[in-house]
């Protein structure tokens, strides 16, 4: 069997964890669970082809402060049960999958994503996670503003504040990338 091409486009799931799919936890939102079929999709596909992997969560150091705690309450430390990964989305050992912790909304600001992806030819990043608005537009508008080409699909992210959502990725759409059709967004993997 012959490994798959890999290809330039790289699929980012942003904050797939625990802390907004899981009702326990103080982040969570009823609407989160609506993409993570999409979402699955999207990871299937990739692992498939050979489609670098990106899993880009937040995570603080326990016990340290963090400027991000001045306007949010204490979230997301390393080992906490807020920070694990929504079962069935965890990294696979692959050798096109990655971790990348990040201490900020944007998977791309003070992390080595943007070098990451440049050695590996990355030209197109599709993110897919949660919240539209928040996370995900900071890593669509740090990956625009360093040359990458983004895509978001609307059926893979959400917020607990719809209408937010919605003019993010009309933003998104106008200014930033591309939010394309969910059949688009699987045939880029």
């Amino acid at each position: 069997m012959t490994e798959p091409t890999p290809r330039p486009t790289a699929l980012v799931l942003v904050d797939v964890i625990a802390s907004f799919f899981d009702e326990r936890e103080a982040n969570f939102y009823p609407a989160a669970s609506s993409v993570l079929e999409p979402i699955a999709q999207l990871l299937a596909q990739a692992r498939a082809n050979g489609t670098l992997i990106v899993h880009a969560v937040e995570r603080h150091y326990p016990g340290l402060d963090d400027f991000e705690f001045a306007k949010l309450p204490r979230h997301h430390e390393i080992g906490a049960s807020d920070a694990e990964f929504v079962p069935g989305f965890e990294p696979i050992n692959s050798g096109r999958e990655i971790v990348v912790p990040k201490r900020r909304f944007s998977a791309f600001y003070a992390t080595d994503l943007d070098l990451v992806l440049r050695e590996q030819g990355i030209r197109r990043v599709l993110i897919v996670g949660v919240k539209t608005n928040v996370c995900i537009r900071a890593s669509a508008q740090d990956a625009f503003a360093g040359g990458f080409e983004v895509w978001v699909p609307r059926e893979t992210t959400n917020s607990n504040r719809p209408h937010l959502a919605d003019a993010s990725l009309e933003d998104i759409d106008r200014y930033i990338g591309y939010v394309p059709t969910f059949a688009e967004a699987l045939a880029t993997l």
